[in-house]
């Protein structure tokens, strides 16, 4: 049996930072990791694969409107395999880098996948063939999610698209319909769309990207539809039926039933956490996800998690913050420091869709400060209304200030627009400082960019 004092169950974002972290540390590490390929889902089916598509199609609709520019671009067109050729080619790189990175020798990497025998110990089926078990004094859960297929008739169909089908698709169909309305239904609306595909998206809830506020969510939505998308909202899925004319989704809206006929669907409902092996560990599961508190341990004391099987937010950086502030954590309990663990603060919660128009939110909502009873002032300010925006061509969208009623400190800010997911950064450097509106206000920013219309919402808000 192979014993160490930290073992991190899977490879990607979250597993890696946690294992480099307690390795730096000196704790004797270990990283089982059982896919065909190393790298996690950011690298390999997630963040890098769906932005290296995107860049394609926003450069695509860029050279469509060459016109409007007093530009000529003749005979622009697209060839969807060399698209994904080039995300194949720069997403092979990047998994490469990572494979090394895993293979360096500062810890053990094992490949195969684990169950748990009992909380202290993990039988781990070896992809080469066979098993051996391994102890550790403490674990870090870091298996991520997989894609969830809710229990509506005919979703589980084999030809019915999910994210790793479309991130791979060398022919994209004439049309097709997406369900779902976060960002990986926006974002491959938006890249099908652009290619001239005809989209339909079918979101069960009220608006999309549920959680945010319903401004964003509306202008965001005015901005697709701007764009080419149908979007139907508050819906209920009824079934998912193949007939002679293509794929049809039924689903009832306002009380009355629809059908959308389409080439293809996609299924972008959303993920879940990836449990399998874990029973035997023992660990407390909320809402689906393993139960972590902020120091990212878990109901036993020796086992903690990161990343997507936790939550609360799916986005890498975070996994990776996690992954690092669990490690740190497990070194203090092994080695038996005194003193408060560490905790992750979500004060800063970030979060960006690369759709067009893009989207991004840092902080709290207006809807998160009315649930906490927190007084606050909330202003906007239109890029239709913004000179570089106009020169730019992009006037779709607005920014949103949120601060606390009395000292004016940032609380929240949210971007629709262009270059949202870049813009959104100032925000965060202001919040990480604790800036007022009059702080920004009185920044100087240099005319004309985007990133100064900030400022307007700020001087509105300020004292």
């Amino acid at each position: 049996m192979d014993e160490f004092e930290f073992v991190v169950i899977g490879g990607g974002s979250a597993g890696y930072a946690g294992a480099r972290t307690a390795a730096a540390a000196g704790l004797r590490t270990a990283v089982i990791d059982g896919g065909a390929e190393l790298g996690g889902l950011c690298i390999l089916r997630g963040c890098m694969p769906s932005k290296t598509l995107l860049e394609s199609s926003h450069r695509f609709r860029a050279l469509q409107r060459a016109g409007e520019f007093g530009l000529r671009a003749s005979d622009v067109g697209f060839d969807a395999s060399e698209i994904v050729a080039r995300k194949r080619r720069l997403i092979g790189e990047f998994a490469d880098f990572r494979r090394g990175q895993l293979e360096d020798g500062r810890f053990e990497l094992i490949r195969g996948t684990a169950e748990f025998v009992d909380p202290q110990t993990v039988r781990v089926h070896l992809r080469e063939g066979g098993s051996k078990d391994v102890r550790a004094q403490s674990f870090l859960l870091a298996t991520g999610s997989v894609i969830a297929t809710p229990a509506v008739p005919g979703l589980d169909h084999s030809e019915v698209w999910t994210s790793d089908d479309i991130l791979n698709c060398e022919s994209l169909p004439a049309t097709i319909t997406v369900l779902g309305g976060g960002p990986v239904a926006l974002e491959m609306a938006s890249y099908c769309q652009a290619l001239g595909t005809r989209v339909t998206l079918v979101q069960r809830s009220p608006q999309i990207l549920r959680g945010s506020d319903s401004d964003a969510a509306h202008a965001l939505a005015e901005g697709l539809r701007h764009e080419g998308v149908e979007i139907f909202l508050d819906t209920k899925l009824r079934r998912i039926e193949r007939t002679s004319a293509g794929w049809e989704t039924v689903f009832e809206q306002g009380g009355s039933e629809r059908v959308v006929t389409s080439e293809r669907i996609l299924n972008a409902l959303g993920r879940k956490a990836s449990m399998a092996g874990f029973e035997r560990a023992d660990v407390e599961i909320r809402s689906g996800r393993v139960a972590a508190g902020a120091d990212q341990r878990t109901s036993q004391e020796h086992i903690f998690a990161a990343g997507d099987v936790c939550g609360p937010l799916e986005v890498v950086h975070v996994a990776i913050q996690q992954g690092e502030i669990a490690a740190r954590n497990a070194v203090r309990w092994i080695r038996g420091e005194s003193g408060k663990p560490e905790t992750i603060d979500y004060r800063l919660r970030l979060f960006a869709v690369f759709s067009e128009p893009q989207f991004a939110t840092v902080g709290a909502t207006e809807s998160d400060l009315r649930e906490a009873g927190i007084e606050f002032l909330s202003a906007s300010y239109p890029f239709a209304d913004h000179g570089k925006s106009i020169v730019m061509g992009e006037t779709e969208g607005f920014v949103k200030l949120i601060v606390d009623r009395g000292t004016r400190e940032i609380l929240g800010a949210t971007v629709v627009g262009p270059l949202a997911s870049e813009l959104i950064h100032e925000m965060v450097v202001a919040m990480r400082f604790r800036a007022t509106a009059s702080d920004l206000a009185s920044t100087p920013h240099y005319h004309p960019t985007l990133s100064e219309i900030w400022t307007y919402p700020a001087e509105e808000l300020a004292n």
